[in-house]
């Protein structure tokens, strides 16, 4: 059926082609004079009209076959690329569909997300105030122990410097009050003290 359109279309072509030349021709033939035609003038329009439906003929004869695979070949190529395309088109409404519900479903994804980072910061926040008390604990420590230092130190140096302000005091006292014979009786004291010993 294809063929047949095709065919009738290329037979009006031809005729209208065709007819065209024929009014041509009768306007050249008559020369612009008062429009009647010699018999020369008739026959080599004949001839030429001949000439030329034999041209169309034997180039519609010759050509049909490749314009015909042509143009064959031109429909199938469109029908292809239709086909390519309405395939392309089913593809991008279906990624189109799947982005629409993604994004239907971001706002959900979203929230997750932030829900997820808060309670990672709540972990976290726990977990520096952990490691913060537990550190200072340790300084806690630390300066109690110094400051238990410092003051055992302190303790000593008091001690130290009270146990020699007394000897100090003790020894002015006693070189203050001590006699002769005092004096006299420590060096024996002491002496039999060392001959006990050996």
């Amino acid at each position: 059926m294809i063929k047949k359109n095709n065919w009738i279309k290329i037979g009006s072509v031809a005729l209208a082609v065709t007819v065209a030349i024929l009014v041509a021709a009768s306007a050249y033939a008559s020369g612009g004079q008062g429009g009647s035609l010699s018999h020369e003038k008739l026959m080599d329009l004949l001839w030429r009209t001949m000439n030329f439906i034999g041209l169309v003929i034997i180039l519609v004869f010759f050509l049909k076959k490749p314009i015909g695979n042509s143009l064959s070949s031109r429909r199938q190529a469109i029908r292809e690329k239709f086909e390519d395309l309405d395939a392309q088109k089913a593809g991008a409404e279906q990624l189109y569909k799947e982005y629409e519900a993604k994004l239907a479903k971001i706002d959900d994804e979203i929230k997750s997300i932030i829900e997820a980072a808060v309670k990672q910061g709540e972990v976290e926040k726990q977990r520096i105030i952990a490691d913060a008390e537990r550190a200072a604990g340790d300084i806690k420590r630390q300066s109690e122990m110094a400051i238990q230092y410092e003051l055992s130190e302190a303790k000593y140096r008091l001690r130290s410097d009270i146990a020699e302000q007394a000897a100090a005091m003790a020894e002015q006292m006693i070189k203050k009050n001590l006699q002769e014979a005092d004096q006299n009786k420590l060096v024996e004291d002491y002496l039999a003290k060392v001959g006990a010993i050996q």
